[in-house]
């Protein structure tokens, strides 16, 4: 009875094993599969031309700091020139019409990105920027599904007249403000770290 009882035993315990090495086995497969479809979305090839329209508009920005009128709108035309010529066709699958919120999004872009050129002051070209970076994030970040390095929105609560606030995009956490800049007719680079991080921008 007990040599019955001792292979019962036996038995029960390698069943056991089957089921809970072939389920975990399955768990295992099934996040592998769920890692898979979150790592990328886009080809290094579109993923590599907004990293480039990214660097320029931080360009855009860094000209800002250093109030350098020429630098701002040679800077913008190269922004506008990688805007236009950005590929979104692969964004055409998508079936949740991602296509069509980017390409308007794109047009709103280009729109206040050619504004600035326009503009001879500098206080109305950093008004185009503002509104331009207000497009950019949360707009157009959320709808390309961005996955490029990770950058940071950040908030001056005083970049017009003293009382309105204005949004820029960084690639660094420190604060060094596009809107007060380093030759501030009132404060000079005093108000050059004026500001605050208000989102981060990374991949999903």
């Amino acid at each position: 009875m007990r040599k019955y009882f001792f292979y019962a035993l036996i038995a029960v315990f390698l069943i056991g094993s089957y089921f809970f090495f072939a389920k975990k086995s399955e768990v295992n497969k099934q996040e592998t599969k769920q890692e898979a479809i979150v790592l990328k979305a886009h080809s290094d090839t579109f993923n590599q031309s907004i990293n480039q329209l990214v660097n320029t508009y931080l360009s855009v920005k860094d000209a800002f700091v250093e109030e350098d009128t020429s630098m701002i709108k040679s800077k913008n035309i190269e922004f506008i020139k990688q805007l236009e010529a950005l590929n979104l066709s692969e964004l055409a699958k998508d079936s949740s019409g991602i296509f069509e919120t980017v390409n308007m999004t794109k047009t709103d872009i280009l729109a206040n990105a050619n504004s600035l050129l326009q503009q001879k002051d500098i206080t109305e070209m950093r008004r185009d920027f503002s509104a331009l970076t207000d497009v950019m994030y949360p707009t157009f970040f959320n709808a390309i599904k961005y996955e490029g390095p990770v950058l940071y929105l950040q908030n001056c609560p005083m970049a017009f007249n003293d009382t309105e606030p204005a949004n820029w995009i960084s690639n660094n956490k420190e604060i060094v403000n596009p809107y007060l800049g380093k030759h501030h007719p009132k404060y000079h680079s005093g108000m050059l770290n004026c500001g605050e991080i208000k989102d981060t921008i990374k991949s999903k």
